[in-house]
């Protein structure tokens, strides 16, 4: 069995990072062509994206998803198991958005375009096999519309908002969100009830120490060079991570590691035990990050 790397840490605050003299004039804040102007969040894009927010998080929260389900969270309050609320969840999951019966979702043999399986799971899952499909698409746009960070990468490097690449994540987006059921809401209650997870098994605590290998660094936006060692780069708006540094190795020859806030993990497959695929994957929000890089 592999070791479990995951470490749940706190940060120094911003003044003392600040005295550290690889800082000074680099810009740390979230790029205006990075960011949506308005989002469905508590916080805006450019404050949640910037480094700053990497350094010293607070919760984030999507408008009305907690308040709307109270009473599953109230319901989990009460319940000590892991496995029982994950229990819990998957009950409330399927109630709230009918999965377990379309037909009072709408769906009728006569519907054209079977897509009553496009659940919350399918689209994990299919982010696990490929990220740059079109659940991948679904994931990250969803981001953009709560978080309001653009995707930066889709089949391609996306610089360009008239452009093939940004073209064609529009069309897979699209693909996956017509004919469901509340798709992007499915997400927001997935993500709300993975927050309320990471607070409860790492109480006063903000940071992850996550890992992600690479087969070559430019397929990451160097926004800064601190040292051999450091980079301040921009990250996709979704990112795989994983809490193993073995299982990264295996990815690339260069091995990334990140203190991630709790508050951007938006699911890990530890989460839904036996309903996610994969070993110690922690799929992120982006925004800018600071990065330790080591070569294998």
């Amino acid at each position: 069995m592999k070791r479990n790397s995951t470490q749940a840490q706190t940060h120094k605050g911003d003044g003392e990072h600040n005295k550290d003299e690889r800082f000074v004039g680099v810009t740390t804040s979230l790029p205006r062509y990075a960011r949506l102007p308005i989002n469905r969040c508590n916080l805006p894009a450019d404050i949640l994206g910037g480094l700053t927010f990497q350094r010293a998080p607070v919760p984030l929260e999507l408008d009305g998803v907690a308040q709307f389900h109270r009473g599953l969270f109230e319901l989990l309050d009460k319940l000590d198991d892991a496995n029982e609320r994950a229990r819990a969840f998957s009950i409330h999951m399927n109630a709230s958005f009918y999965l377990d019966q379309p037909e009072q979702a709408g769906y009728t043999d006569s519907t054209l375009h079977k897509r009553q399986k496009a659940d919350y799971l399918r689209m994990m899952r299919g982010w696990s096999f490929d990220s740059d499909g079109t659940e991948g698409a679904a994931l990250k746009g969803w981001v953009e519309s709560r978080f309001g960070l653009l995707p930066r990468h889709h089949g391609g490097q996306i610089r360009d908002f008239s452009g093939e690449a940004y073209r064609g994540y529009l069309e897979k987006r699209a693909t996956a969100l017509y004919g469901t059921n509340a798709l992007e809401s499915q997400f927001d209650l997935l993500y709300t009830y993975c927050q309320y997870e990471l607070t409860r098994q790492h109480p006063g605590q903000t940071h992850l120490t996550l890992y992600r290998g690479a087969n070559r660094m430019d397929e990451h936006e160097t926004l800064a060079t601190l040292d051999n060692n450091h980079r301040i780069v921009l990250l996709n708006n979704l990112n795989s991570f994983t809490a193993n540094r073995e299982r990264a190795d295996e990815f690339g020859d260069h091995l990334l590691t990140a203190q991630v806030p709790l508050s951007k993990v938006f699911c890990y497959t530890r989460l839904l035990p036996g309903m996610l695929q994969g070993e110690d994957e922690y799929t992120v929000v982006g925004g800018v990050y600071e990065v330790s890089i080591a070569a294998y």
